[in-house]
């Protein structure tokens, strides 16, 4: 089920104004799913990312007479979880600072939407093997805009990078892929006569 930020902001009134355990629950299934996604790809480790996710529900919870003075709840719990992951990685790293860009990722395609599910195997597997050999920030934002659906603004606000970051990362990220795919399965370009 997809919702949009007015859906989102409803939610949230209801938490945060009715102390309402059901709308908690609503935001929890929209939310959990996606940062936990993300925060694995940033950690590499399923029960750390877990617990970054269920550690931003619960600041969300605890939070939740504030969270209504939020513009956007979706791009305020994945900065959470982000600065959660940076701190869990800085800890991990004898205290040195940690960039995104010294990250490795591993994505997982998810394949719960239609489109993915038309895809074969064999592309699957070709198109994970491609989106791997991206660098690390084209991975994140790839990941962050093209599966959990963000916008360009949002993941810039997540990442702390401009608009204009996020579009050049992603026209990277779309050429190689291209390159990738079209080498793997012999395309060519179609010719025009």
């Amino acid at each position: 089920m997809s919702y949009n930020l007015s859906d989102l902001t409803d939610i949230v009134n209801e938490v945060a104004v009715h102390d309402s355990y059901i709308a908690y629950k609503k935001l929890f299934g929209l939310l959990f799913p996606s940062i936990k996604r993300f925060s694995y790809s940033l950690l590499k480790s399923p029960e750390l990312a877990e617990e970054v996710a269920s550690d931003v529900m619960i600041t969300l919870w605890r939070k939740r007479e504030s969270i209504t003075a939020i513009d956007n709840i979706k791009v305020y719990a994945f900065v959470i979880a982000k600065n959660l992951c940076l701190n869990i990685l800085k800890k991990n790293s004898g205290g040195r600072i940690v960039s995104l860009d010294d990250i490795a990722v591993n994505l997982r395609i998810d394949n719960t939407t239609p489109e993915w599910i038309l895809i074969n195997d064999e592309l699957r597997a070709s198109l994970n093997n491609a989106i791997n050999e991206l660098p690390t920030r084209c991975k994140i934002i790839f990941r962050l805009v093209k599966e959990d659906g963000l916008s360009y603004k949002e993941v810039s606000e997540i990442l702390d990078i401009s608009i204009k970051t996020v579009d050049a990362q992603l026209v990277i990220a779309t050429r190689r892929l291209s390159v990738s795919i079209k080498k793997e399965f012999n395309l060519s370009p179609v010719k025009k006569y």
